[in-house]
């Protein structure tokens, strides 16, 4: 029988629920379990997809084309195992499909509400998620007391009662204020934030206690006594510099010996084999050199907004013993006139993805003057298309060239909307989403940096190269590296004479892992590295 670890989160939000849930998923696994991960959200989007950046931050694509939280990219990077659509799960979703279920005759004139209907469809959800797994570790979003998380906290109190204590455990990850006036930590919202989900049925059986300095020993009995939990299950969690330490902070804690003892799993799963991700947390610390990026984006206020694509460089940076410093750069105030000022000291340049036009003409600018300074390129999605313009502009004398989703009538439209987008109304779920194939053209960087012919890679996107122009920009001198295996869609796009100008249509900051980066990402490093030596 799978085990089940529910996490809550308690006295404010922004903890670091994601990253303790990672870290555990990262203990287990270590252990020889096969550990997943879910997030439970309460708010009424049906998903993060249709949701701005800067409320949300970026949305985390999986293999099989759910548009979900960003934690499910930390729990992808820490316990290296693709999370599904079964990671993700919002009230809208909920409501929408019990309401669907309602309006086709499934309820069978039964009063529809909250208990038992929504909450078997979330219990049921869970269960999906379970699915092969050893341990499912099921995260609660928001912070104990909120009205929206109540069906959930019903939701799993009701797991727990059907498949015994001995198979679910409750962690409850609380902030243990400092108050500077007085010298010392308090214990009591904590205490507070057990009460109310006591409140609810739910016992915690281990307290995570985040708190930026060491706790002492009189505040970790105060929790243990007051929130009835065993010594040894009061766990300390201090802010790290580093998240990728997380997990062994956590480990010397004590954190994955009590869950595995809680849960049973003591006899069957020896202690916790960390010794590859100690080296990669040592490479970490001891980088010693800084390699420049600038990041020309239209959400850089909200670092979260691009989570994956910082630390796909930072993944590439650790390979290379190298600090990754990124610039962060609005593209709306870059132009012709300054764009030098803002590249001059680059080793890298890289446009991610986005939508709207929104700062579009900055990061042409920021693609030209790489394109011809010879500074490294690399473009995501969006940054495909501003490469794509650009060449057209100044390399193909299209001086009008443009994106159907910035001008629908444009005289040279080079990138367009796709075929099957057409007359598409709904916006929440409707792009070209998931694992999609890629054939390699060889002899190119992008056959390099892969050293395959094929490869498999995520996509979210409804607009694509125009193949009316293909043959024209390719007479120029832009290489298609990549394309779909019938040739009809334009998957990446590269400059032969630059140390690296290369763009894709997909998405590969979804695929990379701290000690195994993704190799487009690698490539962009070491040519950065390189040039800025």
């Amino acid at each position: 029988m799978v085990k089940h670890i529910f996490v809550t989160g308690g006295v404010a939000s922004g903890l670091g629920k994601g990253i303790c849930v990672a870290s555990l998923g990262r203990l287990l696994k270590s252990r020889g379990l096969k550990v997943s991960a879910q997030k439970l959200d309460p708010y009424i989007n049906v998903d993060p997809g249709t949701m701005n950046p800067y409320q949300h931050g970026e949305v985390f694509v999986t293999e099989d084309g759910a548009e979900t939280d960003l934690d499910l990219g930390h729990y992808e990077r820490f316990i290296d195992e693709n999370m599904t659509r079964y990671g993700n799960l919002t009230s809208g979703r909920v409501y929408f499909n019990v309401l669907s279920r309602e309006r086709e005759g499934h309820y069978l004139g039964q009063t529809v509400q909250v208990i038992p209907h929504i909450t078997d469809e979330i219990k049921s959800f869970i269960h999906n998620g379970a699915d092969g797994s050893d341990v499912l570790i099921t995260e609660i979003g928001g912070t104990v007391g909120d009205i929206e998380s109540q069906p959930y906290l019903e939701a799993i109190r009701q797991i727990s009662l059907e498949k015994g204590r001995d198979n679910c455990l409750f962690i409850h990850l609380v902030l243990i204020p400092y108050i500077k006036g007085s010298g010392e930590h308090k214990s009591k919202p904590a205490q507070h934030s057990v009460r109310e989900l006591r409140a609810v049925g739910i016992l915690p059986d281990i307290i995570i206690a985040r708190a930026d300095e060491s706790l002492n020993s009189e505040i970790m009995a105060k929790l243990s006594l007051f929130c009835n939990v065993k010594p040894d299950c009061v766990i300390e969690c201090l802010t790290l510099d580093n998240v990728y330490e997380v997990p062994l902070m956590l480990s010397d804690n004590g954190l994955d010996t009590v869950v595995c003892r809680e849960l049973k799993l003591c006899d069957s799963h020896p202690k916790s084999d960390m010794r590859e991700w100690k080296v990669l947390a040592d490479n970490v610390k001891n980088a010693s050199r800084t390699i420049k990026i600038s990041m020309v984006g239209k959400y850089v206020r909200l670092h979260d907004a691009y989570l994956s694509v910082i630390e796909a460089l930072r993944h590439a940076g650790f390979a290379m013993g190298a600090k990754i410093e990124i610039n962060w750069i609005n593209a709306e105030q870059v132009n012709n006139d300054n764009v030098g000022s803002y590249l001059k000291d680059a080793h890298g340049v890289l446009v991610p993805g986005g939508f709207g036009q929104r700062g579009i003409e900055g990061m042409i600018a920021a693609c030209r003057y790489s394109r011809e300074n010879k500074i490294p390129y690399f473009g995501l999605c969006l940054g495909m298309h501003i490469a794509v313009m650009d060449f057209a502009r100044h390399m193909c004398g299209l001086t009008l060239a443009n994106s159907s989703e910035f001008y629908a009538d444009g005289e040279h439209n080079v990138i367009d909307l796709m075929k099957d987008q057409n007359g598409v109304i709904n916006k929440g779920g409707t792009m070209r989403l998931g694992a999609y194939p890629c054939v390699i053209l060889p002899g190119t960087k992008m056959e390099r940096c892969y050293a395959v012919k094929e490869i498999s890679e995520r996509h979210r996107h409804r607009y694509e190269f125009n193949n009316s122009y293909r043959e024209r920009m390719s007479d120029a001198g832009l290489v298609i590296a990549g394309q779909s295996p019938d040739g009809l869609l334009v998957e990446a796009v590269e400059l032969k004479e630059h140390p690296f100008f290369v763009s894709v249509q997909f998405h590969p900051e979804f695929k990379s892992r701290p000690n195994k980066p993704h190799p487009l990402f690698y490539g962009f490093i070491k040519a950065a590295a390189e040039g800025g030596q």
